[in-house]
């Protein structure tokens, strides 16, 4: 072959590739203009106001209004109990596997039942390791995360303890093992726990406080429950999740600073555009917090994650993280993050042709990210 044979085989390659992005960036630029604000919404509603947080233009500012944000998001989760000073722990049995020990526990969250958890620690570790708190989605469960059930799309149990970390993951209200546990008892069962949710919800409300609270108290239940363990280097703690799993992910980070690093999956979502893609329905009712649009949107929560590493991976075509909102988020997320001058620490994917989803490539994206921030 001479050089002009290989000088144009060489072209029409570069020509093919430059017709595929040029192809997927139409498509995916087609798709996002089609997303179309507030049509088929009903006027009344396009009048309503909505809050557009903006975040102060110095670190000192921010700093100062942070604290009043923390204040406003605790006071609108409710009020929640006082979390366990003692925490009661059962261990159901711990297992040799290959490459790590798994154990199953169920601790005592002394306002409405046990939480079911595994934990899964490296085989033959010298020092403290890093653990990734990983959260299902909806529908889903800790066997999701541990891949002991037939729904392994969110399985992240052997990617991570390759690369050293332990793994956590417990059932949320709901869901797993806790399906049948709400105030209705077996009433609820698995056909039926939609109903279950609804009255977890319900019931919540009248006691004043959220669903949604209640989870993310669980939450830092598992943290607290880490902190007894002395395999586990606390100071080096992610979160990872899918779908319901995403967003309590960058809540809890938003509320708890012993997350040190943030990936969250799906759900890079803001209320004002999930509202004029007319998308409400595409959330469960766990995830609505009375009041939040009286204060902001959420940025201001994704905000309070700053400046610690916080990644994100979505599908353009996932009708529960409008293109829209996840634009205006990524904006604002990248002003707050250059306050401190750690620009790099915020980064969003949004994945063209892609739905609701938690692929391999994402779980790649998942596990440098946490190597970069935790190792």
């Amino acid at each position: 072959m001479n050089k002009y044979s290989f000088s144009f085989i060489k072209g029409c390659l570069c020509f093919a590739v430059y017709c595929f992005y040029t192809q997927t960036t139409n498509a995916q630029e087609k798709l996002w203009t089609e997303q179309k604000p507030w049509e088929g919404v009903p006027e009344y509603y396009q009048q309503w106001k909505f809050p557009d947080f903006q975040f102060p233009a110095t670190l000192a500012g921010w700093t100062k209004e942070r604290v009043k944000v923390g204040e406003t998001l605790k006071h609108l989760l409710g009020d929640l109990p006082v979390r366990p000073r003692q925490l009661k722990v059962k261990t159901v049995y711990k297992k040799n596997m290959n490459g790590y020990t798994l154990e199953k526990f169920l601790i005592d969250n002394e306002v409405d039942g046990w939480i079911p958890g595994y934990i899964a620690i490296p085989s033959n570790i010298k020092s403290r390791v890093p653990v990734i708190l990983g959260m299902h989605g909806h529908s889903s469960s800790k066997d999701n995360i541990f891949g002991s059930d037939s729904n392994t799309a969110q399985d992240v149990l052997a990617v991570l303890i390759s690369r050293g970390y332990a793994v956590i993951a417990i059932d949320s209200y709901f869901n797993g093992e806790r399906r049948g546990t709400g105030p209705a008892g077996d009433n609820e069962m698995q056909d039926k726990s939609a109903d279950q949710e609804l009255s977890q919800f319900k019931i919540n409300l009248w006691f004043g406080r959220t669903l949604w609270g209640m989870q993310l108290r669980d939450e830092q239940i598992a943290l607290d429950y880490l902190a007894t363990r002395p395999e586990i280097d606390t100071a080096k703690i992610g979160a990872q999740g899918m779908s319901m799993g995403s967003t309590r992910a960058w809540w809890l980070a938003a509320m708890d600073s012993r997350i040190k690093a943030v990936v969250g999956v799906a759900c890079f979502t803001r209320y004002e555009e999930l509202i004029q893609q007319r998308q409400l329905s595409a959330h469960g009712i766990y995830y609505f917090v009375p009041g939040m649009l009286q204060h902001f949107d959420t940025e201001a929560v994704m905000g309070m994650i700053a400046p610690r590493p916080f990644l994100v991976l979505t599908g353009d075509s996932d009708p529960g993280s409008p293109v829209s909102g996840m634009k205006t988020l990524e904006k604002k997320l990248d002003i707050v993050y250059s306050l401190y001058k750690r620009k790099e620490q915020f980064k969003s994917i949004i994945y063209p042709q892609t739905g609701h989803v938690y692929t391999d490539d994402m779980k790649i994206e998942m596990v440098r990210w946490f190597d970069k921030y935790l190792k």
